[in-house]
């Protein structure tokens, strides 16, 4: 399908409030697959750790920008929401730098500092105030004015490991979302909360766009309708080729929670927004790659093109990774 600027790029998340699940490395490798087929990929890095921009970017790049960012001529996320923050008027165009095959929205630790004005604005949102309404949206925004100087097929936002303001405002700006998971015991106890969250915020997100199409149709806002495009579980070890019992066990666990604590609930508000008990949304499924992860992120490339691990190791990244950007693709086209 062609991209015009008249057309939506697929917006998608890889959320998992629990830390040390892989969400950056899998969000990075994810875009270099799809960039590998052609597809126009902006990655925004929305965490204000800003760990995608480091693996991205050499560290005096970083630096640079991140000193920058306050100028008129600054080109990070914060350079772009600032005017909201600092309540003189709507977001800024960012052109977004290119990386390779990919384009990239640079992170920002001054993020965190919109993030607190996000919960006021949430807030007020039900009361329909525009320059709250513009606040929530307003990412969203700026992702829009890079698609229509650029036009783009899909947009990735990395999220930081929480349950707060800015993952709010990314996840229901999102059409689609994705859970990476680890197989362990805190991953599977981690699925409950997530659920609860992603609910809560679709329902609030419904009412808030609902009453703002009555009183202020002109006001941006946010779909609040991702769909759970799936999990994948990853880092686990193996013996041989064959996962080890204790990862066996944790997966089998996980594949009962997804249903019973992200599906469920959601299909509660609409069944369109998670496949239903008798499909296992499984994405597909990373095996520890430690090795090479430090390597991709050290050189700032995509596992397969890493200069560490052995070519079989590189291989079955590359594989993985395919099979998980042909899915992604097969959703865009139904």
């Amino acid at each position: 399908m062609a991209t015009t600027a008249e057309s939506k790029p697929v917006r998608i998340t890889l959320f998992n409030h629990k830390g040390g699940v892989g969400k950056t490395t899998l969000t990075a490798n994810i875009a270099f697959a799809l960039a590998e087929k052609g597809k126009s990929v902006l990655l925004v890095d929305s965490d204000p750790q800003c760990n995608l921009t480091s693996y991205l970017l050499d560290d005096e790049m970083v630096d640079d920008l991140l000193t920058k960012s306050n100028e008129s001529d600054g080109r990070t996320i914060w350079t772009a929401v600032r005017p909201i923050f600092e309540r003189m008027g709507p977001a800024k165009l960012v052109e977004p730098l290119t990386v390779g095959a990919l384009k990239l929205l640079p992170g920002d630790i001054k993020l965190s500092d919109f993030e607190e004005i996000l919960y006021e604005s949430w807030t007020d949102s039900f009361k329909r105030r525009l320059g709250a309404l513009q606040a929530v949206a307003a990412i969203s925004t700026v992702v829009a004015q890079i698609h229509r100087q650029s036009p783009l097929d899909y947009v990735f936002y990395d999220t930081g490991p929480n349950i707060g303001a800015l993952n709010r405002v990314l996840l229901l700006d999102s059409g689609y979302f994705i859970v990476p998971v680890a197989c362990d015991l805190y991953s599977v106890r981690a699925l409950s909360s997530l659920g609860e969250a992603l609910s809560r915020w679709i329902k609030e997100g419904a009412t808030i766009k609902g009453m703002a199409q009555q009183d202020a149709p002109d006001a941006p806002l946010l779909p609040a309708t991702p769909t759970f495009l799936g999990y994948i579980p990853q880092r686990f070890k193996v013996y041989g080729q064959e996962m080890t019992t204790q990862a066996i066990e944790y997966l089998r666990q996980i594949k009962n929670r997804v249903y019973d604590d992200i599906s469920s609930p959601l299909r509660d508000h609409n069944t369109k927004l998670a496949p239903s008990r008798s499909r296992d949304p499984q994405l597909g499924e990373l095996r520890d790659m430690s090795s090479l992860v430090l390597s991709g992120q050290r050189e700032g490339v995509s596992l397969w093109e890493c200069s560490d691990g052995t070519p079989a190791q590189r291989y079955d990244a590359k594989r993985a990774f395919e099979e998980i950007a042909n899915q992604i693709i097969a959703k865009r086209a139904r």
